[in-house]
């Protein structure tokens, strides 16, 4: 992340006072989102707006939604080397409708391995809290921390 988006500060805005060339954007991008345009220069050209403007906020204006509904977090996993362990885990993580991102194991030394996942958890059927206890309640987990959160 860059110095300067790192200290910005973010503002909840009425589309209403919005520039017109902001709006624009937010429809090519949802227009690329919903594969509606094949391209960012078929978006552009379907809403009217140059490529400039398009790659001036794209990076800077998001729907409203978007930005409550993504919730991203990393867990970090002890776990003790036991066959299917890692399956029972990612079971666990998909019947409540986490959406995993990525995924790391370091190799098992010494009959323990570490397994870092990332999560989508906008449409999580329990909260965090819930699904932090069921997996830590694996007999072969020995420790879950949260490495981060947000979205």
């Amino acid at each position: 992340m860059r110095k300067r988006d790192r200290n910005s500060k973010f503002f909840l805005v009425r589309e209403d006072v919005l520039p017109e060339a902001m709006k624009k954007t937010l429809e090519a991008k949802e227009l690329i989102d919903h594969g509606k345009s094949e391209s960012v220069w078929d978006a552009v050209q379907q809403v009217d707006l140059s490529r400039s403007a398009f790659y001036k906020y794209k990076d800077t204006v998001f729907p409203f939604h978007k930005i409550v509904k993504e919730k991203i977090i990393s867990l970090f996993f002890y776990l003790e080397d036991q066959p299917g362990a890692l399956s029972k885990l990612l079971g666990i993580v998909a019947s409540n409708s986490c959406n995993l991102l990525t995924i790391h194991q370091t190799i098992p030394l010494q009959g323990r391995a570490n397994v870092t996942l990332t999560l989508d958890v906008a449409d999580m059927s329990i909260d965090l809290d819930e699904l932090l206890i069921k997996l830590r309640r694996l007999e072969f987990v020995d420790r879950v921390d949260v490495l981060s959160s947000g979205g």
